[in-house]
């Protein structure tokens, strides 16, 4: 990957070192657009000062409520894909039985979805540079309930894992779009706590989510949470419909076809730092999906844990990252760093997963319940630090394509957990080494990325020299 220094972006927009890291206001890398560009409707960039005089105030309440009611909309949106997911975890003992097939092969069906939410992003993506955000989102949203319906009548682990694949290449739509609205609407520590705050509302997801699906399995088998899961779509999609306005203004959007397309993404692969933060979060996302993955049949199956435990103790972790993350939102943007933020996520997932591996390998014996669920607790919650930080980094460097850098955000994140999820499963399922092994490689692969490609220490002596 080339190195373009710190003096310009991708497609020579200037650039300036760390803006997240600066004081609160300072002006954010790239040129924004100003607030009379904005769309009506939308939450305007923040920074602005609040009028004084009784209209003004007026207005500015109804600019919150509007923000409100924008964050609600995104927070569904990314908490769909946990939703996806989540729901389903408690249900895999079950659809092995039921259809009769192995646990890697049922395992297939969270990687074909997986696989379609990261291919589907680098197609939706720059669609939504060209063609605005709305108009993507709402072809995705509707194709992702007719295929999440088929998948509640699938009746064998072929025809379920192919339309898991059409339900993630449709469900990119929303992941990839959140994302590219919150750059439409934010730059710099603001958009780091955007992050943060969508994190409390998408994090609740994969509390409520595996507490849903088990209760679900007590009065109806798998196939009523893919019934569960198409009302949550269709709901979803009016919502867009009705109340998330456009962000991306006409004279924003890129004329290009396919060719400028590839020549955007190229050059932000060809961004050391964007690549840097991108491949951070990435294999972090790894061993977050290697958890997803794995820890169904470890809770369950090695240690007779009911849905029903399972599904608090899914709860219980996810409490842990929605936490962290607010912590960051709430408490370190701002005031710390964020590359050293970074660095003590990364470094806190990595001791965890080094542990549990350690554990799960009975070098001391076999462990108890308590302990392999308080270090999946540690890593998971860790998460919180890493993956707002990562990705409100990388598309700041980015605000000129912010539809193909998150497209690359989304791909390279949930690419990495299909290739992480059947590994997780290689030796059986009475084992939680490979579970663990893949989260200790993921975690030092994503610190490797870190530390050789974003290079913080070298972004703060550049900030500093500027300061």
């Amino acid at each position: 990957m080339a190195d373009t220094g710190r003096s310009t972006t991708p497609d020579g927009i200037p650039d300036t070192p760390d803006a997240t890291s600066a004081p609160e206001g300072a002006r954010p890398a790239g040129p924004a657009p100003s607030d009379a560009a904005a769309p009506s409707g939308t939450m305007p960039r923040c920074g602005a000062a609040a009028p004084s005089d009784p209209a003004g105030a007026a207005h500015t309440l109804a600019q919150r409520r509007t923000g409100l009611l924008t964050t609600l909309v995104l927070g569904g949106l990314t908490a769909l894909p946990p939703l996806s997911m989540d729901m389903y975890l408690p249900a895999l003992p079950e659809v092995t039985d039921a259809l009769h097939s192995p646990a890697a092969t049922v395992q297939l069906t969270l990687t074909a979805c997986l696989a379609g939410m990261a291919l589907g992003q680098l197609v939706v993506g720059p669609m939504s540079d060209k063609w605005g955000r709305r108009r993507p989102l709402l072809i995705g949203m509707v194709i992702y309930v007719l295929a999440t319906a088929v998948c509640a009548f699938a009746t064998n682990a072929p025809l379920l894992v192919g339309f898991r694949l059409v339900q993630g290449l449709a469900g990119a739509s929303g992941i990839v779009i959140a994302r590219a609205v919150v750059r439409d609407l934010y730059d710099g520590v603001a958009m780091a706590r955007f992050f943060s705050t969508l994190m409390l509302i998408s994090g609740t997801a994969p509390i409520i989510a595996p507490l849903i699906g088990g209760q679900v399995l007590r009065f109806t088998d798998w196939r009523g949470i893919f019934i569960v899961l198409t009302v949550v779509g269709a709901v979803l999609s009016f919502v867009v419909w009705r109340w998330l306005d456009e962000t991306l203004p006409p004279e924003r959007r890129h004329s290009g076809g396919l060719r400028q397309a590839l020549h955007t993404m190229r050059g932000l692969l060809a961004d050391r730092v964007f690549a840097g933060y991108m491949l951070a979060g990435g294999f972090a996302f790894a061993a977050l999906f290697a958890y997803i993955s794995g820890s169904s049949f470890v809770i369950q199956e090695i240690y007779g844990a009911s849905p029903q435990t399972f599904s608090l103790l899914f709860g219980l972790n996810s409490v842990g990252l929605v936490a962290f993350g607010q912590l960051n939102g709430k408490v370190l943007v701002g005031r710390v760093n964020l590359d050293r933020v970074v660095t003590a996520g990364l470094a806190i997932i990595t001791l965890a997963a080094g542990a549990l591996l350690v554990m799960v390998s009975g070098v001391f014996g076999r462990p108890g319940l308590a302990l392999v669920a308080g270090a999946l607790f540690v890593l998971m919650s860790a998460m919180g630090l890493v993956l707002p930080n990562t990705n409100a980094q990388a598309l700041q460097r980015a605000g000129h394509a912010a539809g193909s850098a998150s497209a690359l955000l989304g791909t390279a994140s949930f690419l990495v957990g299909a290739i992480a999820s059947p590994l997780v499963g290689i030796a059986g399922e009475h084992t939680a080494v490979p579970m663990a092994a893949v989260q200790l490689g993921s975690a030092l692969a994503a610190a490797l990325c870190f530390v050789a490609l974003c290079r913080p220490w070298q972004q703060q002596s550049d900030y500093e020299r500027q300061g």
